[in-house]
């Protein structure tokens, strides 16, 4: 755990923003000892909408993810943290973005039982389709993408065996009847 992400998960504001006005850390570190979790998770699951904002201010992108695809969003439902999931829309992350196993903020916050929040993000997921989509319309860039995450998933999903039975199934049934000559 980096400086910057114990500053985060103490809450300790001053002490984050000194961290990142001397530009000595960086703001997007992943720890791969916490499950790949950056700076912007702890803030998101501790309730610190100011550190979030803070965070974002330094260049903390609201789309990197954890090891199972968990987004800054994922924490706060998790946590029923009603302000951050509202700063996080107001910011444009993705408060639609599934997790490794199909998993919304949205359903994150059902299963934690956080009717506030599921409430609230039941509209902000519409909105944030929308907003996406009048972005691609007028060519607006938007920085929702996990690059590495979308590598690390490809590749657990190749590799996991339940994907390795499905593909073997489908390859079955596709030759199932055919005669195969050998």
């Amino acid at each position: 755990m980096t400086e910057l992400h114990e500053a985060v998960a103490l809450g300790d504001y001053d002490l984050v923003n000194e961290l990142l006005k001397k530009g000595l850390c960086d703001v997007n570190y992943k720890d791969m000892d916490w499950n790949d979790r950056t700076p912007l998770h702890w803030a998101s699951a501790k309730g610190q909408s100011e550190m979030v904002k803070l965070l974002v201010q330094h260049g903390a992108r609201l789309c990197l993810r954890t090891d199972v695809g968990w987004t800054p969003a994922h924490f706060a439902a998790e946590s029923g943290r009603l302000g951050v999931l509202r700063t996080l829309h107001f910011l444009h992350a993705a408060i639609d973005a599934a997790d490794l196993y199909g998993d919304t903020p949205k359903r994150i916050a059902e299963i934690y039982g956080h009717k506030d929040c599921m409430k609230f993000l039941e509209i902000a997921e519409v909105e944030c389709r929308d907003y996406r989509l009048v972005a691609g319309l007028k060519g607006i860039q938007l920085d929702q993408t996990d690059e590495d995450w979308e590598l690390k998933k490809e590749e657990l999903e190749k590799n996991t065996p339940c994907a390795q039975a499905k593909y073997t199934r489908s390859t079955q049934k596709k030759n199932r009847g055919k005669n195969v000559k050998q």
